[in-house]
């Protein structure tokens, strides 16, 4: 993400899960939402107005994750994972310059770094219908992205991210 990041030459800098779960129509709200003063616009499982359908072990999983990410790694956002996000140029270029991890953790990485620099984060209410495999493997995965929530910590600690 941070390569890709620091290539995009256009302002606003947007992603979408490969899977397309997230439907691509959501990047007109987060264009409203840039729009009227937000730096980050982000799709929201967990905001008023989304729909989840999704098998329930997937649902508990991001749920536990979730909790964690809360307690460790706090951004006052209720889905730092959701793999559609929207940042101005000037944001995703302060943020991703910053960010040190590669993983799925990254997210919260840089959610966290928006909270710790006073950037508008809005949440995007949308309708996920998470039927397909994922490609997290929860044996493989799980433990690398709570040990990288527990280096966010350590790295705001020590000082790692600035200010």
């Amino acid at each position: 993400m941070r390569a890709g990041i620091d290539a995009a030459s256009g302002d606003p800098i947007a992603f979408l899960d490969a899977d397309l779960t997230i439907p691509v129509e959501i990047v007109d709200l987060f264009l409203d939402a840039l729009d009227t003063g937000a730096d980050i616009a982000i799709a929201s499982r967990y905001v008023h107005g989304s729909v989840v359908d999704r098998p329930w072990w997937r649902r508990l999983m991001g749920d536990v994750y979730r909790a964690v990410v809360h307690l460790l790694v706090p951004t006052d956002i209720h889905d730092t994972q959701c793999g559609g996000k929207m940042y101005t140029a000037e944001a995703a270029k302060d943020l991703f310059s910053r960010q040190r991890l590669n993983g799925f953790a990254f997210d919260a990485e840089v959610l966290f770094l928006a909270r710790r620099n006073d950037y508008r984060v809005r949440e995007i209410p949308f309708a996920l219908r998470q039927r397909t495999e994922t490609s997290i493997d929860f044996m493989a995965d799980a433990p690398r992205m709570f040990r990288d929530l527990f280096l966010i910590r350590l790295n705001a600690m020590r000082g790692v991210y600035g200010r």
